[in-house]
Protein backbone atom coordinates (compact mmCIF):
# COMPACT_ATOMS: atom_id res chain seq x y z
CA UNK A 1 0.00 0.00 0.00
CA UNK A 2 1.18 3.58 -1.01
CA UNK A 3 0.03 7.07 -0.30
CA UNK A 4 -0.22 8.79 -3.86
CA UNK A 5 -1.49 11.12 -6.25
CA UNK A 6 -3.98 10.65 -9.26
CA UNK A 7 -0.92 10.68 -11.82
CA UNK A 8 1.15 7.93 -10.01
CA UNK A 9 -2.39 6.25 -9.77
CA UNK A 10 -3.29 6.05 -13.32
CA UNK A 11 0.31 5.26 -13.85
CA UNK A 12 0.51 2.01 -11.74
CA UNK A 13 -2.43 0.85 -13.32
CA UNK A 14 -0.81 1.19 -16.83
CA UNK A 15 2.13 -0.46 -16.27
CA UNK A 16 0.31 -3.76 -14.56
CA UNK A 17 -1.88 -3.98 -17.04
CA UNK A 18 0.97 -3.95 -19.91
CA UNK A 19 2.85 -6.37 -17.73
CA UNK A 20 -0.04 -8.41 -17.94
CA UNK A 21 -1.09 -7.80 -21.66
CA UNK A 22 1.69 -8.07 -24.16
CA UNK A 23 -0.80 -6.74 -26.86
CA UNK A 24 -1.24 -2.98 -25.04
CA UNK A 25 0.14 -0.42 -26.59
CA UNK A 26 0.17 3.43 -25.57
CA UNK A 27 0.62 5.91 -28.16
CA UNK A 28 0.00 9.87 -28.11
CA UNK A 29 1.34 13.01 -28.68
CA UNK A 30 5.01 13.31 -26.13
CA UNK A 31 3.15 10.02 -24.50
CA UNK A 32 7.31 8.02 -24.94
CA UNK A 33 10.28 10.02 -24.22
CA UNK A 34 8.59 13.50 -22.51
CA UNK A 35 6.33 11.06 -20.41
CA UNK A 36 2.97 12.98 -21.59
CA UNK A 37 2.73 16.54 -20.85
CA UNK A 38 1.41 15.50 -17.25
CA UNK A 39 4.09 12.58 -16.69
CA UNK A 40 1.00 9.92 -16.79
CA UNK A 41 3.03 7.92 -18.80
CA UNK A 42 6.68 8.34 -17.29
CA UNK A 43 8.84 5.81 -17.62
CA UNK A 44 6.91 3.11 -19.45
CA UNK A 45 8.59 3.54 -22.33
CA UNK A 46 12.01 2.70 -21.28
CA UNK A 47 10.31 -0.41 -19.60
CA UNK A 48 8.70 -1.45 -22.29
CA UNK A 49 10.15 -0.03 -25.25
CA UNK A 50 9.29 2.12 -28.05
CA UNK A 51 7.28 0.14 -30.36
CA UNK A 52 5.18 0.10 -27.53
CA UNK A 53 4.64 3.17 -25.93
CA UNK A 54 5.05 5.27 -29.16
CA UNK A 55 5.14 9.27 -29.77
CA UNK A 56 2.88 10.47 -32.67
CA UNK A 57 2.81 13.56 -34.39
CA UNK A 58 0.31 16.27 -33.46
CA UNK A 59 -3.04 14.66 -35.08
CA UNK A 60 -5.74 13.66 -32.75
CA UNK A 61 -7.87 12.11 -35.46
CA UNK A 62 -5.04 10.25 -36.51
CA UNK A 63 -4.45 9.19 -33.44
CA UNK A 64 -7.54 8.24 -32.91
CA UNK A 65 -7.88 6.17 -36.18
CA UNK A 66 -4.69 4.23 -35.78
CA UNK A 67 -5.83 2.93 -32.55
CA UNK A 68 -9.46 1.59 -34.13
CA UNK A 69 -7.06 -0.39 -36.80
CA UNK A 70 -5.03 -1.56 -34.09
CA UNK A 71 -8.06 -2.68 -31.81
CA UNK A 72 -9.56 -4.42 -34.97
CA UNK A 73 -6.55 -5.81 -35.56
CA UNK A 74 -6.29 -7.13 -32.08
CA UNK A 75 -4.21 -5.08 -30.50
CA UNK A 76 -5.60 -3.20 -27.15
CA UNK A 77 -4.73 0.42 -27.88
CA UNK A 78 -4.24 3.13 -25.15
CA UNK A 79 -4.37 6.54 -27.11
CA UNK A 80 -4.16 9.88 -25.45
CA UNK A 81 -5.35 12.93 -26.47
CA UNK A 82 -2.87 15.65 -24.95
CA UNK A 83 -6.06 17.99 -24.00
CA UNK A 84 -9.87 17.87 -23.78
CA UNK A 85 -10.20 20.95 -26.30
CA UNK A 86 -8.60 19.19 -28.93
CA UNK A 87 -10.58 15.72 -28.41
CA UNK A 88 -13.23 17.59 -31.23
CA UNK A 89 -10.91 16.89 -33.84
CA UNK A 90 -11.37 13.20 -33.57
CA UNK A 91 -15.25 13.35 -32.52
CA UNK A 92 -15.32 11.85 -36.16
CA UNK A 93 -13.53 8.71 -35.79
CA UNK A 94 -15.05 8.46 -32.05
CA UNK A 95 -18.71 8.88 -32.87
CA UNK A 96 -19.21 7.92 -36.36
CA UNK A 97 -16.67 5.13 -36.44
CA UNK A 98 -15.98 3.53 -32.95
CA UNK A 99 -18.79 3.61 -31.24
CA UNK A 100 -20.64 2.16 -33.82
CA UNK A 101 -18.48 -0.69 -34.51
CA UNK A 102 -20.11 -3.16 -33.04
CA UNK A 103 -23.40 -2.71 -33.90
CA UNK A 104 -21.94 -2.38 -37.47
CA UNK A 105 -20.20 -5.60 -37.79
CA UNK A 106 -22.92 -7.17 -35.59
CA UNK A 107 -20.56 -8.06 -32.60
CA UNK A 108 -17.97 -9.49 -34.57
CA UNK A 109 -15.26 -6.15 -34.00
CA UNK A 110 -15.97 -4.94 -30.58
CA UNK A 111 -13.22 -2.33 -29.83
CA UNK A 112 -11.56 -2.58 -27.09
CA UNK A 113 -9.67 0.97 -26.30
CA UNK A 114 -8.91 2.77 -23.69
CA UNK A 115 -8.58 6.75 -24.64
CA UNK A 116 -7.32 8.92 -22.00
CA UNK A 117 -7.86 12.52 -22.13
CA UNK A 118 -6.97 15.20 -19.33
CA UNK A 119 -10.40 16.99 -18.68
CA UNK A 120 -11.44 20.66 -17.00
CA UNK A 121 -10.18 23.48 -15.60
CA UNK A 122 -8.58 24.87 -12.47
CA UNK A 123 -4.64 24.40 -14.10
CA UNK A 124 -4.77 28.60 -15.09
CA UNK A 125 -4.49 26.87 -18.98
CA UNK A 126 -4.89 28.63 -22.08
CA UNK A 127 -7.98 28.56 -24.43
CA UNK A 128 -8.89 24.69 -25.73
CA UNK A 129 -6.75 23.56 -22.07
CA UNK A 130 -9.42 23.92 -20.15
CA UNK A 131 -12.73 22.68 -21.08
CA UNK A 132 -15.41 19.72 -19.73
CA UNK A 133 -17.30 18.38 -22.95
CA UNK A 134 -18.29 15.01 -21.67
CA UNK A 135 -22.16 16.06 -22.82
CA UNK A 136 -20.85 15.23 -26.99
CA UNK A 137 -19.50 11.92 -25.44
CA UNK A 138 -22.59 11.00 -23.15
CA UNK A 139 -24.60 11.19 -25.59
CA UNK A 140 -22.92 8.61 -27.75
CA UNK A 141 -24.20 5.13 -27.57
CA UNK A 142 -21.37 2.58 -27.85
CA UNK A 143 -19.45 4.92 -25.84
CA UNK A 144 -18.54 3.80 -21.84
CA UNK A 145 -17.28 7.48 -19.94
CA UNK A 146 -15.43 7.36 -16.71
CA UNK A 147 -13.53 9.98 -14.68
CA UNK A 148 -11.95 9.45 -11.05
CA UNK A 149 -12.81 12.47 -7.94
CA UNK A 150 -9.09 10.67 -6.46
CA UNK A 151 -6.18 8.09 -6.89
CA UNK A 152 -7.72 5.13 -5.43
CA UNK A 153 -10.65 5.07 -8.06
CA UNK A 154 -8.13 6.31 -10.49
CA UNK A 155 -6.32 2.90 -10.37
CA UNK A 156 -9.42 1.02 -10.26
CA UNK A 157 -11.66 2.38 -12.76
CA UNK A 158 -8.44 2.20 -15.14
CA UNK A 159 -7.84 -1.39 -14.73
CA UNK A 160 -11.34 -1.90 -15.29
CA UNK A 161 -11.44 0.12 -18.31
CA UNK A 162 -8.20 -1.74 -19.44
CA UNK A 163 -10.50 -4.93 -19.66
CA UNK A 164 -13.70 -3.49 -20.97
CA UNK A 165 -15.05 -5.23 -23.95
CA UNK A 166 -16.04 -1.54 -25.85
CA UNK A 167 -14.19 1.79 -26.23
CA UNK A 168 -13.92 3.92 -22.63
CA UNK A 169 -13.17 7.38 -22.50
CA UNK A 170 -10.95 7.97 -19.53
CA UNK A 171 -11.42 11.86 -18.75
CA UNK A 172 -8.63 12.75 -16.34
CA UNK A 173 -9.72 15.84 -14.13
CA UNK A 174 -6.07 17.56 -14.13
CA UNK A 175 -7.14 20.22 -11.54
CA UNK A 176 -6.34 17.42 -9.10
CA UNK A 177 -3.76 15.15 -10.55
CA UNK A 178 -1.47 16.19 -7.71
CA UNK A 179 -3.94 17.84 -5.62
CA UNK A 180 -4.97 14.44 -3.56
CA UNK A 181 -2.96 11.95 -2.31
CA UNK A 182 -4.58 8.61 -1.11
CA UNK A 183 -3.74 5.07 0.27
CA UNK A 184 -3.67 2.88 -3.68
CA UNK A 185 -3.10 -1.16 -3.34
CA UNK A 186 -0.16 -1.83 -5.13
CA UNK A 187 -2.04 -5.65 -5.70
CA UNK A 188 -4.37 -5.85 -8.74
CA UNK A 189 -8.42 -4.58 -8.58
CA UNK A 190 -10.84 -3.05 -9.95
CA UNK A 191 -13.40 -0.21 -9.10
CA UNK A 192 -16.79 -1.23 -10.99
CA UNK A 193 -17.59 0.58 -14.21
CA UNK A 194 -21.30 1.77 -13.91
CA UNK A 195 -21.44 2.64 -9.92
CA UNK A 196 -21.53 5.40 -8.14
CA UNK A 197 -19.45 5.88 -5.02
CA UNK A 198 -21.66 7.32 -1.88
CA UNK A 199 -19.12 9.02 -0.49
CA UNK A 200 -20.49 9.99 2.46
CA UNK A 201 -24.14 9.81 3.83
CA UNK A 202 -26.41 12.26 4.71
CA UNK A 203 -30.34 12.68 5.60
CA UNK A 204 -31.35 16.46 4.61
CA UNK A 205 -29.49 16.85 0.87
CA UNK A 206 -28.03 14.89 -1.64
CA UNK A 207 -25.40 16.52 -3.34
CA UNK A 208 -23.93 14.85 -6.74
CA UNK A 209 -20.45 15.64 -8.22
CA UNK A 210 -17.40 13.78 -10.26
CA UNK A 211 -14.13 14.39 -11.17
CA UNK A 212 -12.86 17.50 -9.41
CA UNK A 213 -15.87 18.70 -8.23
CA UNK A 214 -16.94 16.15 -5.58
CA UNK A 215 -13.83 17.32 -3.52
CA UNK A 216 -15.35 20.80 -3.58
CA UNK A 217 -18.31 18.92 -2.89
CA UNK A 218 -16.66 17.43 0.45
CA UNK A 219 -15.74 21.34 1.59
CA UNK A 220 -19.55 22.16 1.19
CA UNK A 221 -20.60 19.40 3.50
CA UNK A 222 -18.29 21.04 6.22
CA UNK A 223 -19.63 23.89 5.87
CA UNK A 224 -23.33 22.66 5.67
CA UNK A 225 -22.62 20.36 8.80
CA UNK A 226 -21.21 23.75 10.62
CA UNK A 227 -25.23 25.06 9.95
CA UNK A 228 -26.48 21.89 11.02
CA UNK A 229 -27.57 20.02 7.64
CA UNK A 230 -26.70 16.41 6.94
CA UNK A 231 -25.63 16.09 3.22
CA UNK A 232 -24.99 12.90 1.26
CA UNK A 233 -22.61 12.95 -1.11
CA UNK A 234 -22.12 11.20 -4.35
CA UNK A 235 -19.88 10.56 -6.74
CA UNK A 236 -21.23 9.20 -10.39
CA UNK A 237 -17.83 8.15 -11.24
CA UNK A 238 -18.83 6.34 -14.54
CA UNK A 239 -20.75 9.05 -16.96
CA UNK A 240 -22.05 6.48 -19.06
CA UNK A 241 -23.62 4.54 -18.18
CA UNK A 242 -25.31 7.04 -15.36
CA UNK A 243 -25.90 4.82 -12.19
CA UNK A 244 -28.84 7.43 -11.53
CA UNK A 245 -30.67 4.58 -9.40
CA UNK A 246 -28.10 5.57 -6.51
CA UNK A 247 -29.40 9.25 -7.22
CA UNK A 248 -33.12 8.08 -6.92
CA UNK A 249 -32.37 5.57 -3.73
CA UNK A 250 -30.67 8.84 -2.05
CA UNK A 251 -33.27 11.27 -3.03
CA UNK A 252 -36.26 9.13 -2.18
CA UNK A 253 -34.24 9.38 1.45
CA UNK A 254 -33.64 13.47 1.51
CA UNK A 255 -35.56 14.44 -0.81
CA UNK A 256 -33.34 17.33 -2.02
CA UNK A 257 -30.98 17.60 -4.62
CA UNK A 258 -27.75 19.37 -5.85
CA UNK A 259 -25.83 18.63 -8.91
CA UNK A 260 -22.94 19.92 -9.59
CA UNK A 261 -20.27 20.21 -12.76
CA UNK A 262 -18.10 21.91 -14.56
CA UNK A 263 -19.72 21.68 -17.83
CA UNK A 264 -21.79 24.46 -18.99
CA UNK A 265 -25.44 24.48 -18.02
CA UNK A 266 -27.32 24.12 -20.58
CA UNK A 267 -28.19 20.33 -22.15
CA UNK A 268 -24.99 19.64 -18.87
CA UNK A 269 -25.23 16.23 -17.48
CA UNK A 270 -26.95 17.33 -14.78
CA UNK A 271 -29.98 18.48 -16.80
CA UNK A 272 -30.45 14.81 -17.38
CA UNK A 273 -29.66 13.42 -14.26
CA UNK A 274 -32.41 15.72 -13.13
CA UNK A 275 -34.77 14.57 -15.14
CA UNK A 276 -34.27 11.03 -14.56
CA UNK A 277 -35.23 12.01 -10.84
CA UNK A 278 -38.15 13.61 -11.29
CA UNK A 279 -39.36 11.11 -13.48
CA UNK A 280 -38.71 8.16 -10.81
CA UNK A 281 -39.42 10.12 -7.34
CA UNK A 282 -41.39 13.28 -8.27
CA UNK A 283 -43.35 13.05 -5.02
CA UNK A 284 -39.99 12.40 -2.81
CA UNK A 285 -38.57 16.00 -3.86
CA UNK A 286 -39.21 18.73 -0.86
CA UNK A 287 -37.52 21.12 -3.19
CA UNK A 288 -36.59 21.84 -6.96
CA UNK A 289 -33.76 20.48 -8.09
CA UNK A 290 -30.59 22.75 -7.86
CA UNK A 291 -27.97 22.61 -10.48
CA UNK A 292 -24.75 24.58 -9.90
CA UNK A 293 -22.54 24.72 -12.93
CA UNK A 294 -20.18 26.17 -15.05
CA UNK A 295 -22.19 29.20 -17.28
CA UNK A 296 -23.09 29.19 -21.14
CA UNK A 297 -20.04 30.82 -22.34
CA UNK A 298 -16.72 29.98 -23.38
CA UNK A 299 -14.19 29.06 -20.18
CA UNK A 300 -12.81 32.65 -19.97
CA UNK A 301 -8.75 32.96 -19.39
CA UNK A 302 -7.10 32.31 -15.86
CA UNK A 303 -7.93 35.75 -14.43
CA UNK A 304 -11.46 34.90 -14.05
CA UNK A 305 -11.28 31.38 -13.91
CA UNK A 306 -11.96 31.05 -10.64
CA UNK A 307 -15.29 33.32 -11.44
CA UNK A 308 -16.57 30.75 -13.83
CA UNK A 309 -16.05 27.35 -12.14
CA UNK A 310 -17.95 25.88 -9.16
CA UNK A 311 -17.00 25.94 -5.84
CA UNK A 312 -17.76 25.14 -2.45
CA UNK A 313 -19.52 28.23 -1.53
CA UNK A 314 -21.18 28.20 -4.99
CA UNK A 315 -22.57 24.32 -3.88
CA UNK A 316 -23.22 25.86 -0.56
CA UNK A 317 -25.77 28.56 -1.74
CA UNK A 318 -27.21 25.66 -3.99
CA UNK A 319 -27.87 23.43 -0.70
CA UNK A 320 -29.35 25.97 1.08
CA UNK A 321 -31.93 27.06 -1.26
CA UNK A 322 -33.11 23.41 -1.20
CA UNK A 323 -33.31 23.62 2.24
CA UNK A 324 -35.40 26.62 2.67
CA UNK A 325 -37.77 26.20 -0.19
Amino acid sequence: MAKVNLVTAINMALDAEMARNGDMIILGEDVGREGGVFRVTDGLREKYGADRVVDTPLTEAGIVGSALGLSVGGMLPVPEIQFEGFLHLALDMLCNQIARYRTRSRGLYPVRMVLRVPWGGGIRAPEHHSDSPETYLVHTPGLTVVTPSGPYDAKGLMTAALRHPDPVIFCEPKRIYRAIKEEVPEDDYEVPIGVANVVREGTDVTIVAWAAMVREAMKAVEILEAEGVKAEVIDLRTLSPMDSATVVESVRKTGRLVITHEAPRTLGLGAELAARVSEEVLTSLLAPIERVTGYDTVMPLFKLENEYMPDAAKIVAGARNAMSF
